[in-house]
């Protein structure tokens, strides 16, 4: 594996999860990782979850990178705009950027309809999900077309427009992916290529605490859900943004919709746990 010949790197939602995993696997490649989220030591974000900004920012260190904390609410415009002002300073540029933001699962009523759901919860969903993407993205843009090839990556669920079991969760997903399209077209004269990755069955902190169950015995959650199986650490997305970004000829996936589990295929990786899991094979064979 090459190194990152220092680049630098902002991952947006990085406190817990899919965004922590994928600021871990590039600080291995030895970015600087600028990594954001509410949760700090001092404060808690309405996740109610112990994990901290600082924690990954350690880790990311620990791995090989430098890490930076920074505490961001990303639906917030004037605080997105400070957080790339101070790259610019530090940094002079920007070379990934990561919109991993999220923190809907509080807000999200799986069993409610359209018509049912509450919808001040619907509207902060988007807010969180999509706004606030738009708005990293808006001010990350002039800071990417300053490096020689920049990655902008949107992290979604799923692979296409699919419904996906709740009205606003399907809204947040696919707005996801369409924006890396959409972001595709807008800037493919700017050496900055726009995609969406998705994990499968995400083996999550927040899942493994709902099922019960630690990393160890993971599979006893399989007593509660059959799928569960076929899960996924959150260092699989990691691993496969890590080689994403070390490709030297990732602009061919400009406009993609790309998963862990073909990312996998194409350069060859496991896992933290050794597995090798293909959700969408399963997905096929299991669900449809």
């Amino acid at each position: 594996m090459q190194q990152a010949d220092g680049k630098i790197a902002l991952v947006a939602g990085a406190t817990r999860g899919a965004g922590r995993a994928i600021a871990i696997k590039l600080g291995e490649t030895g970015a600087t990782v600028y990594v954001t989220g509410r949760t700090t030591r001092k404060h808690t974000s309405p996740m109610k979850r112990k994990e901290t900004i600082e924690e990954t920012a350690e880790l990311v260190t620990k791995a090989g990178g430098k890490g930076v904390p920074l505490q961001i609410d990303h639906t917030y415009e004037g605080q997105v705009q400070a957080l790339v002002e101070e790259i610019q300073q530090n940094e002079g540029r920007l070379d990934i950027a990561v919109n991993d933001v999220w923190g809907g699962d509080p807000l999200t009523d799986w069993m409610a309809a359209v018509g049912d759901h509450n919808l001040r919860n619907g509207l902060q969903l988007l807010q969180q999900a999509v706004t606030s993407h738009i708005i990293t993205t808006h001010y990350a843009v002039p800071l990417l077309r300053k490096s020689n090839q920049a990655l902008l990556i949107e992290i979604t669920d799923g692979t296409d427009y699919s419904y996906r079991g709740n009205f606003y969760y399907s809204l947040a997903k696919i707005s996801n992916i369409h924006m890396a399209s959409a972001a595709a077209h807008d800037l493919r004269k700017d050496r900055i290529t726009a995609c969406a990755v998705t994990p499968g069955f995400l083996r999550s902190e927040a899942m493994l605490d709902l099922f019960g169950v630690t990393e160890d015995n993971w599979q006893d959650g399989v007593k509660q859900d059959p799928h569960f199986i076929a899960s996924e650490t959150p260092f699989y997305l990691g691993e496969a943004i890590k080689h994403l970004s070390l490709d030297p000829n990732f602009q061919r996936f400009s406009g993609k919709v790309l998963s862990t589990w073909e990312l996998s295929d194409i350069y060859n990786f496991n896992d933290a746990d050794g597995r090798r899991p293909h959700w969408g094979n399963y997905y096929n064979e299991h669900l449809t």
